[in-house]
Order: structure tokens, then sequence, then C-alpha cells
């Protein structure tokens, strides 16, 4: 568990399905990130996976005792160059209130510190200014513009929708 002044970052529990519901059953929650909106039951069975697994991390905000979104923290292969990911998705009723640059700092700051990360990258589509401001903010840099990197929609004839990413780094 990790804490700040205004959040708790935690694993994931199955009781976290109601708020991961209330966001991720959005359908704006998915013009940056891959995936359509979730039911309840799909939230259930994602809080439940997620509860054993060790990639995804809760974040509540104390005294409200309810999740506000969620972290993806995980090393990426090949093990041994000790990097690590980040990504992360609140719920809209909490962005511009800065937890999640909160929350993503306090990651960070336990993977160089407690899991000794050497590197921690992330990427964002150009077009998620609020992403790239986060990642800006906790002192990561831009690294690069990757053109046509990745899709996560395809268009009426099948064929991928490829959107740009700025990669983003930090080393210990």
């Amino acid at each position: 568990m990790i804490e700040t002044p205004r959040l708790t970052i935690r694993r994931f529990a199955k009781t976290d399905a109601q708020d991961l519901f209330e966001y991720l059953s959005l359908p704006d929650t998915y013009l940056f990130e891959p995936g359509e909106p979730i039911s309840l039951e799909e939230a259930h069975a994602l809080a439940s996976e997620r509860s054993s697994g060790g990639s995804f991390f809760a974040v509540e905000l104390k005294g409200a005792n309810r999740m506000i979104g969620h972290l993806y923290f995980d090393k990426i292969e090949p093990c041994y160059f000790m990097t690590w990911e980040l990504g992360y998705i609140f719920n809209p009723r909490y962005h511009n209130k800065g937890y999640c640059s909160e929350a993503a700092k306090a990651i960070v700051d336990y993977g160089f510190s407690v899991l000794l990360a050497h590197r921690i990258v992330a990427h964002c589509n150009p077009l998620n200014c609020a992403s790239w401001k986060v990642l800006e903010r906790i002192g990561m840099k831009r690294e690069g513009h990757f053109k046509k990197m990745a899709f996560f929609r395809k268009d009426e004839n099948g064929s991928p929708l490829w959107h740009d990413a700025y990669a983003y780094g930090l080393v210990e």
C-alpha cells in the first residue's frame, strides 16, 4: 500500500467492482483507451481478476472509502532491463483535481525506491493533452513521437484506425 496526502494506492479488491463500473461503463473513458464500455457483471469479473494480479492498483480517495481510478504498473520484458510501464484511468468525476498526478508520482517513486526500477516509461495519444500533461508534471520526459503506432478500433470496413503515440521516459 502506498499513501499520499489525499490518496491510498492499493491492490484491487473484488469489492471495487461498483466503483470500477462507474467509470469503465462510460463511452468517453475509451476515447484514448482500448475496449468498450463494460457492464456491471463485467466489472465484477474485472475486479476479481485484478484482485489476484499484480499489475493494476486501485486509487482510493482517503475519507471517501471509494476507488476513484486505477494505475497500471508492470515490468516490461526483458526483465533484466528493470524497466516498468505506467498507465492510468480515472473516473471523470475526479478529473482536474490533481489526483492522477499525485497517484502517478507516488507509484513512480515506489518503482524507483522499492522495486529498484532503472527506467519507467509511458505512452499516450498526442491528442490526450491531459495525459501527457500528467506525465510531464511528474517529471517524465517526452522521448519520441511515434507515427501510427497503434490502433484500438477499426472502421466500418474492418481497417485499423491507427493513431500516433508520444513516448515518455524517466531514468532513476
